[in-house]
């Protein structure tokens, strides 16, 4: 909103003499009038109003309060932030209360000081204000468990929230998305967020090890009970008793197994391999996959029943190549790691490799990055690491990568800030240059979008 135009502030009154008061004496705002209840609801789809000052008494039974209440449950649930100052008759306690009981913000009397309205007003609008910048800023910040991760993509911060969200419950958690995207990283933020965090975090990957192994490893087993079976041995379930168990690649569990920890799921109990007691285990559970389990189960290669079982909390993990301006800021944060470890100095990454980098798909995502960026930083000879160090055979990203926050929309500005923000690694000024914007402009859409 510029500097310059005035803050929509709704009236809903059918008394015509005190709608041409209050729109006088609040001139400071872009008034908006309403006389009734659908004519109300029409300006508060259009102008989305922070604040709203509104008659109990609407047309077409002014002496009733029927529509009035109406009215303030209807905004209070198409914009739940709105701020409701409701007006009521004198000696009208009853309703003024039931009202601020529905959400409204404040009630006045009738007749009530200007003024006193007015200071009301624009508390309730700074009070809306306060509530959209936390809201801002809770959505771009990440969960302390998970401060290793870095991003500035609104949909993987999403998912961070999610994570957290999830954590202070026991509920099993089933990671998608494809190899490389971290999903690890997030089991294990499951775990640090959640009341187990001081007992032991388990992964197995249900892929890397053979069918005829995975079982014993799973469920351990007794002395005897196979040919080498020198002594008992807990297996990984057991092991991570109150704690957490990650079960990697679930989707490649043998269909033999499927019955087996579905039991285990439903009974939270386990039999050793040639044991005939039953052992009570209390972990939880976080699943990872790469493949589409719905599709396995039409296949028959998954069983509907353990999908349900798994699926209580589904997180969808977005690859690198949907996170905007993550894999130059990734990039620039593993120069800075790889380039300590392997004492090589100071090293950045050269205009032409972070091009580069934006303009690959990266189908091995974060972990293909990763190897790509530690490879060039031994490989590199001085201490710019330039497009052939990277290595990528890549289109001519000049003008595909071109950044104009001037032809962008609203809804494309903060796609545009981030990936801007990632080529640069956060340097404000060399940011502001590549959009071709004054820094103070590029700290107030930073602001606006709730951007460190």
């Amino acid at each position: 909103m510029s500097a310059d135009k005035l803050r929509p502030l709704l009236i809903v009154e059918d008394d015509p003499a005190l709608q041409k008061q209050l729109r006088w004496a609040f001139d400071g705002y872009e008034t908006l009038t309403a006389s009734d209840r659908e004519s109300a609801l029409v300006q508060v789809r259009r102008h989305q109003p922070a604040v709203v000052t509104m008659d109990l008494g609407l047309p077409p039974d002014e002496s009733s309060v029927s529509e009035g209440f109406k009215l303030l449950e209807q905004i209070l649930e198409a914009a739940p932030d709105t701020k409701v100052i409701v007006l009521t008759g004198q000696n009208d306690r009853a309703n003024a209360l039931r009202a601020v009981g529905l959400g409204a913000y404040d009630f006045f009397s009738k007749p009530f000081e200007v003024d006193m309205l007015g200071l009301t007003i624009n508390r309730a609008f700074h009070l809306y204000d306060l509530q959209q910048e936390n809201s801002r800023l809770q959505q771009m910040q990440q969960p302390d468990v998970l401060s290793g991760l870095v991003t500035r993509d609104p949909e993987l911060l999403k998912v961070c929230r999610t994570i957290e969200k999830v954590a202070v419950s026991d509920a099993t958690v089933l990671l998608l998305g494809e190899s490389g995207t971290g999903k690890e990283l997030l089991a294990r933020a499951v775990h640090d967020s959640s009341s187990r965090r001081g007992e032991r975090f388990v992964a197995i990957n249900c892929a890397a090890i053979p069918d005829n192994l995975l079982e014993s490893e799973l469920f351990g087993y007794e002395k005897g009970a196979f040919t080498g079976a020198a002594k008992t041995t807990p297996g990984k379930i057991e092991s991570a008793n109150h704690g957490t168990l990650m079960l990697d690649e679930i989707g490649d569990l043998p269909h033999s197994l499927q019955a087996k920890l579905l039991r285990f799921l439903q009974e939270r109990v386990i039999e050793r391999l040639g044991g005939r007691s039953e052992i009570p285990i209390d972990i939880r559970i976080v699943c990872a996959t790469h493949q589409d389990l719905r599709n396995l189960i039409k296949e028959g290669r998954f069983r509907e029943d353990l999908y349900y079982r798994l699926a209580e909390i589904v997180v969808n993990v977005p690859p690198l190549r949907a996170r905007q301006g993550d894999a130059a800021l990734l990039a620039h944060a593993f120069v800075r790691r790889f380039s300590a470890e392997q004492k090589r100095g100071a090293m950045v990454l050269r205009e032409d490799a972070v091009r580069a980098i934006e303009a690959h798909t990266w189908p091995g995502n974060v972990r293909e990055l990763e190897n790509c960026v530690k490879r060039a930083v031994i490989m590199a000879d001085g201490n710019q690491i330039t497009r052939e160090d990277i290595g990528l055979e890549t289109p001519d990203v000049g003008e595909a990568a071109a950044l104009d926050l001037r032809q962008s929309r609203d809804d494309a500005e903060k796609r545009v800030v981030i990936a801007a923000l990632g080529r640069v690694d956060g340097n404000v000024v060399k940011a502001a240059e590549l959009l071709g914007v004054s820094r103070p402009t590029l700290y107030d859409l930073m602001h606006r979008f709730g951007l460190k």
